[in-house]
C-alpha cells in the first residue's frame, strides 16, 4: 500500500505543479491586462484546489503509513537533529498544508470578489505565496532531500 500511494503522490504531484503554473500564470496576465474572468478561469482554479485537496489526502494517508515518518515519530529529539527525518516528519507536510491552505484561502476569496480583476489579482496574489512555499518543500530531484522524477 505504501509504494503504490507513493507512487500516486509522485505522479499526482506534477499535475498540482502544472496547474498552479498555469493558474499563477493566467491570473497574473489577465490582472495586468485586464482581461473578463471567464468560465475557464474559474474551471482552471477549481481544478487546482481538488487537485491539491486530493493531494493532501493522499500524503496525509502516507504520513501514516511510511516507514520513514514513523522511525521520525518514535524518537523525535534525533529526528529533529537529522534533516532528513526532520524534513519528512515535520517540514513538508506542514509547508503542504500551508500552501494548500493559501491557495484554498485565494480559490474563497476570488469567487467572492466583485470584479474581474480584484478575482484575477486576489489569485495571483494568493496562487504564488502558495505556490513558494509548495515549491520550497517538494523534495526535487536536485534538492539536498531528494526524489526521482517518476
Amino acid at each position: 500500500m505504501y509504494i503504490g500511494l507513493l507512487h500516486l503522490h509522485n505522479l499526482l504531484r506534477y499535475v498540482v505543479v502544472i496547474l498552479i503554473l498555469i493558474n499563477v500564470v493566467k491570473s497574473f496576465i489577465g490582472w495586468f491586462n485586464k482581461k473578463d474572468y471567464l468560465p475557464i478561469d474559474n474551471k482552471l482554479s477549481l481544478f487546482l484546489f481538488i487537485s491539491a485537496h486530493l493531494q493532501l489526502v493522499i500524503g496525509l494517508a502516507l504520513y501514516f503509513v511510511s516507514p520513514i515518518v514513523d522511525i521520525a515519530l518514535s524518537d523525535m529529539k534525533k529526528a529533529m537533529a537529522d534533516s532528513m527525518s526532520r524534513f519528512w516528519a515535520i517540514e513538508h507536510i506542514s509547508s503542504m498544508i500551508l500552501g494548500i491552505i493559501i491557495i484554498s484561502l485565494g480559490r474563497i476569496m476570488a469567487k467572492k470578489a466583485n470584479s474581474s480583476g480584484s478575482k484575477f489579482r486576489r489569485q495571483a496574489v494568493y496562487f504564488t505565496l502558495g505556490m513558494i512555499i509548495i515549491f520550497s518543500a517538494i523534495p526535487w530531484p536536485w534538492s539536498v532531500i531528494a526524489r526521482p522524477w517518476f
